[in-house]
C-alpha cells in the first residue's frame, strides 16, 4: 500500500514543514514558548498546540472534551471556538510535554501516510462537521502547517522556507481566492483586468479578468492597460492574505497603481484565512 501519486506533494510539503517546526521548537526554553506570534491571542505554545490538534484530527482522534474560558478576546465565532479547543486544552503544558506530544503525533502521521491507499476523492471529516475530499483535506492541511511554520519563524526571529514545498502549495491556495476577492468582494468594474506582480523567493505575475457578467477568472497572461496593478513581495503577500499583518503596517511594501478606490477595496478584502 502507498499514497496516491496526486497526494504525495501534499504529504511532502507537510513533512517538510512539520520537521521545520520540530527543529524550531525543540531547543526552546520554557519562557520562549510564551512569545507572541502573528496569530491574534496565540503564543508559540498555542500555535504548536494548534498544529498538534490539526494532525490529531487528520488521524481521526476524538476531539478533547473541554470548556473554553469566557475571557478569550480573540475567539469571536464558531470556527475560532472550534480551533481554540485543541489550543486551550494544552495551554498549561510544559515544554517537554509539548515537544514529546509533537514528536509522537508526527510518528503516527508518518505511519498513517505510509499506509494510506485511499483514493484522493474519498470523503473525510472536516472542521465543524463538514465533509471534503481527502485531496482537499491534505492540501489545506499542508497549507495550514506551512503558514504556522511561518508564524513561528516570525515569533522566534528565524526567517526561512519561503520557497519550500509548502510555500508553493500556499501560493496555489491563495491564488485560487483572488477571483472572488477582486470580482465579488472588491466589486471590480466589469470588463476590467487587475494585475498582481509578486517578487521574492516565489515570483509570479497573474491577471484577474472580470467579464461582462462580473465573474472573475485567474490568468497567467499579462494585461494591457489594467484597471489596477498591485506589486509586492511574496512574504508580504502571504502575511496580508493570511491576516498576519495589517494593511497599514504593510503599506510601505505594497505598490498600488491605477484606480485608487479599486486597489483600496482589494487590499481591504485581501485576507482569506478565517
Amino acid at each position: 500500500m502507498s499514497l496516491h501519486p496526486t497526494l504525495q506533494p501534499y504529504a511532502d510539503a507537510w513533512t517538510h514543514s512539520i520537521e521545520a517546526i520540530s527543529e524550531l521548537v525543540t531547543p526552546l526554553v520554557e519562557g520562549e514558548w510564551n512569545r507572541r506570534t502573528p496569530c491574534p491571542g496565540w503564543s508559540v505554545r498555542d500555535v504548536v498546540s494548534h498544529v498538534i490538534g490539526l494532525d490529531c484530527e487528520m488521524l481521526g482522534d476524538p476531539r478533547p472534551i473541554h470548556t473554553l474560558p469566557r475571557d478569550l478576546f480573540h475567539v469571536t465565532n464558531d470556527h475560532q471556538r472550534y480551533m481554540e479547543m485543541q489550543v486551550d486544552v494544552r495551554r498549561h503544558h510544559t515544554a517537554p510535554e509539548m515537544t514529546s506530544e509533537l514528536e509522537y503525533v508526527v510518528i503516527r502521521r508518518n505511519r498513517q501516510l505510509r499506509n494510506d491507499s485511499r483514493d484522493p476523492g474519498t470523503k473525510v471529516r472536516g472542521p465543524l462537521g463538514t465533509e471534503l475530499t481527502l485531496a482537499d483535506s491534505m492540501r489545506q492541511h499542508a497549507f495550514n502547517v506551512w503558514v504556522h511554520e511561518q508564524d513561528l519563524r516570525t515569533a522566534l526571529g528565524r526567517p526561512g522556507d519561503l520557497d519550500s514545498p509548502g510555500a508553493h502549495i500556499a501560493r496555489d491556495v491563495l491564488l485560487e481566492a483572488l477571483p472572488d476577492i477582486v470580482a465579488v468582494k472588491a466589486d471590480a468594474p466589469r470588463s476590467s483586468a487587475i494585475v498582481f506582480d509578486v517578487h521574492g523567493p516565489i515570483e509570479f505575475l497573474r491577471t484577474i479578468r472580470v467579464d461582462i457578467q462580473g465573474r472573475g477568472t485567474l490568468e497567467t497572461a499579462p494585461a494591457l492597460g489594467p484597471a489596477a496593478t498591485l506589486t509586492l513581495d511574496w512574504e508580504t503577500y502571504v502575511r496580508l492574505a493570511c491576516g498576519r499583518v495589517s494593511l497599514e503596517a504593510a503599506a510601505d511594501r505594497v505598490k498600488a497603481e491605477g484606480d485608487p478606490e479599486l486597489t483600496s477595496a482589494i487590499l481591504r478584502n485581501f485576507t482569506v484565512t478565517p
